[in-house]
C-alpha cells in the first residue's frame, strides 16, 4: 500500500535561513519541485506526497508527484485533518519539527520525522 507523506511546507522551508522570507511562494515552489524530482530520501515504498502550504504560499499549484494543499486557515489544522481523513488505515508520515503538531498527528497514529528528511531532497 502507498504511504501517505504529508509535508509541513512552512516548517520545512523555515528550518533553513536561506532568505525564504523574501519570497515565500517561490520557496514553496522550490521545495515542491525538489520533492517531485527526488521524492523522500530513504523511502523505497511507493509514496503519495502532499505538501500543505499556508499564508503567502497559498495558491502554489500541484505538479505530477506532489499534490499541494492550500490550507484555508492554519496549516497545522489542515495537516491534522488530512491525517484523520486520508491517513486512516494506511501508513502515514508527517514531516515537521513543530512539537505540538507532532503530538497531534502522533495521537492519530502517524509516524513523524523532522525537516532533514526532505531538506536534502
Amino acid at each position: 500500500m502507498t504511504t501517505l507523506v504529508i509535508i509541513d511546507a512552512a516548517n520545512v522551508i523555515g528550518s533553513v535561513p536561506d532568505g525564504w522570507w523574501r519570497d515565500r511562494r517561490g520557496a514553496a515552489e522550490r521545495l515542491r519541485d525538489r520533492l517531485a524530482r527526488d521524492g523522500v530520501p530513504g523511502r523505497d515504498e511507493p509514496v503519495e506526497l502532499v505538501m500543505v502550504v499556508e499564508g503567502a504560499a497559498r495558491g502554489v499549484e500541484s505538479v505530477p508527484g506532489v499534490r499541494v494543499d492550500s490550507a484555508p486557515g492554519s496549516g497545522d489544522d489542515r495537516i491534522v485533518e488530512l491525517v484523520a481523513e486520508e491517513g486512516r488505515g494506511r501508513a502515514t508520515l508527517v514531516v515537521t519539527a513543530d512539537r505540538e503538531l507532532r503530538r497531534r498527528v502522533g495521537e492519530l497514529g502517524a509516524e513523524v520525522t523532522g525537516p532533514r528528511a526532505v531538506r536534502g531532497a
